[in-house]
């Protein structure tokens, strides 16, 4: 069955247009709690959320769907999404509830479920709720008098998540020393980041701290690592450590500027690990949006590479499938499984900063492990989803730039799993060459699917 709602990250869309509107938001409400309740007891169900206006309409509606099931809410305002993962597993609760579009811009927002110990839903499970939602089989399920659910607000979860974070840090050492650029995008870890890094002992330059409801990941955050870039060097800072609107990725910037990638980040700590016997398997996880040069990275160290569809969840499914431990995806999505259920910036920056402390080596030097073959990523914005297969002069192009950079390169086609975006991506050892082909194929697109190029 192909599911009608959720995508490859829970629901997203703009807010209060179909399908994030308040009336789906209580249904998925109901299908949750009724999934959750097993036996007579008391059932509880975590709901956090960022820093986006529409949040409001969005967990009212969810607290009424869960409430008239006759489970009871706990809410925790707004926290990062693994603070959210971690908070549903710790308190022992049924399943968790994140309100965010993540890196969207605040008009969008979108809902994702956490199952009792932490970890996403699988594609079952999501399929499940759609059918109790869209077969309406639960709607004469109505609890009354004292059967009805109760809402509650965890007034500790943000001192409890940071609590969990420092515990992620090696106990031998400390950040003394260390003058860090820090945005939060002006979303969920707007309070819990910088008291993390200050609590371990750094200097904390603080960006994108001032929510108002609007303007989450605005000109701010891992979207744009221009703007801690450019202050790591007006500071001269050893570092810049940026988030997105609901704190699951981080990017760094080293003490030169330079934009350091998911991609270098995953080659950093694999290679830690390698050398330490800690990487299980002698594995990473990452996906097929990750750069050649990670696998030759790790491959020269001792480990290697598997590669997933594009997704956190997808990344996490393949590490719990086979033992393994770290797994990441080139966006700054990076999953430590010794330490959380899911992608946690930062979990991810703690990591990095650990290895920079014990090594003595700065972040520049550290990111020297990897050197990334050119990339090329074109976006084209579509108004439907339609086989490329069955539109002869997009296969085409496609075809000729895959036989023009032969085993010299390759080329991804897929589309987003949360915007109506096609994703072009082209990587070989030739930036002019690929760069040339990826637009090729983006005209092709645009002339013969309807489409406008967003890339550059």
């Amino acid at each position: 069955m192909k599911k009608k709602l959720f995508g490859t990250d829970g629901i997203r869309g703009v807010a209060n247009i179909h399908p994030m509107t308040t009336e789906i938001a209580m249904q998925l409400g109901r299908a949750a709690a009724y999934m959750c309740k097993k036996g007579d007891r008391r059932h509880r169900i975590v709901i956090g959320k960022d820093t986006r206006l529409s949040g409001y309409m969005l967990e009212n509606a969810l607290v009424a769907g869960i409430c008239s099931m006759g489970v009871d809410v706990l809410l925790v305002g707004p926290l990062p999404t693994p603070g959210i993962a971690f908070i549903t597993s710790s308190m022992r609760a049924d399943a968790g509830v994140v309100i965010s579009a993540s890196h969207n811009a605040y008009q969008d927002n979108g809902i994702k479920f956490f199952s009792h110990d932490g970890f996403k839903l699988p594609d079952e499970t999501e399929l499940k709720m759609e059918e109790l939602i869209f077969t309406k089989k639960i709607d004469s399920l109505r609890p009354i008098a004292s059967e009805v659910g109760k809402a509650f607000r965890i007034d500790d979860a943000q001192g409890r998540y940071i609590v969990f974070l420092k515990n992620s840090f090696p106990k031998d050492l400390d950040l003394k020393g260390l003058r860090i650029v820090l945005d939060c995008a002006n979303g969920a870890a707007y309070k819990v980041a910088p008291a993390v890094l200050e609590e371990l002992g750094a200097e904390v330059i603080r960006l994108g701290v001032e929510p108002n409801g609007t303007n989450i990941n605005a000109g701010c955050g891992s979207l744009h690592p221009q703007v801690i870039s450019e202050a790591v060097k007006a500071n001269r800072a050893h570092l810049g450590i940026a988030l997105d609107g609901d704190a699951d990725r981080v990017i760094f910037v080293d003490e030169f500027g330079n934009e350091v990638d998911g991609d270098h980040i995953m080659a950093i700590c694999a290679t830690d690990m390698l050398a330490k016997g800690t990487l299980a398997e002698k594995t990473l996880v990452a996906t097929v949006m990750s750069n050649m040069g990670l696998d030759i990275a790790v491959k020269k160290a001792g480990g290697k590479v598997v590669k997933t569809a594009v997704g956190d969840r997808y990344v996490v499914e393949e590490m719990l499938r086979h033992g393994y431990n770290l797994g990441g995806e080139q966006s700054g999505h990076m999953i430590f499984l010794d330490s959380n259920t899911t992608g946690d910036g930062m979990v991810s920056a703690l990591q990095v900063l650990a290895i920079l402390q014990r090594s003595g080596k700065s972040l520049s030097e550290l990111a020297k492990v990897m050197i990334a073959l050119p990339q090329v990523l074109v976006n084209v914005r579509v108004k439907e989803r339609q086989d490329i297969s069955q539109v002869p002069e997009v296969d085409k192009a496609i075809e000729d730039a895959e036989q023009k950079l032969d085993e010299n390169g390759r080329v991804l086609i897929r589309y987003s799993g949360t915007e109506p975006l096609l994703r072009i991506m082209l990587e070989g050892q030739d930036k002019y060459q690929i760069t040339e082909l990826a637009h090729n194929i983006a005209t092709a697109v645009e002339t013969h699917m309807g489409g406008s190029k967003e890339g550059n």
